[in-house]
């Protein structure tokens, strides 16, 4: 997995502007060997409802990257656990079980992209006690 927080990286011009007068900025939160060679799978916008979460699984060949849009959440991956507000990243690897769980009572939004290796993999999804 590959933690992201937003306010660890400085905005900067986008390559296409002049650097000295920029139209637009850019975060640059995870390049191109972030992630896994493969095709992107989905994107999808999503809403955890308040103080919800949903059910941990991992992916068999799929990379996800989660991006908080709004909400403050509790990301777990691998045992690992770090709080996310709007701005901040994850990337979870294959095999990397992962659960979200909204920290307020209001929904959190986010989006998540999955980037698939094409070995057409299954979705488990695993116990709390981490067994499927």
């Amino acid at each position: 997995m590959k933690w992201i927080s937003a306010d660890q990286h400085d905005l900067v011009p986008a390559s296409h502007e002049d650097p000295r007068s920029p139209g637009v900025l850019k975060r640059v939160l995870a390049g191109r060997e972030d992630f896994q060679a493969g095709h992107v799978q989905m994107l999808n916008w999503a809403v955890l409802p308040g103080l919800s979460s949903f059910q941990p699984h991992y992916h068999e060949d799929m990379q996800e990257i989660f991006v908080i849009i709004s909400g403050s959440v509790e990301m777990t991956v691998s045992g690992e656990s770090r709080r996310l507000n709007s701005g901040d990243a994850v990337l979870v690897d294959p095999e990397e079980i992962h659960v979200m769980r909204n920290l307020l009572e209001t929904e959190a939004e986010y989006l998540v992209f999955g980037v698939s290796s094409g070995k057409d993999g299954r979705t488990i999804n695993v116990n709390s006690n981490g067994s499927c």
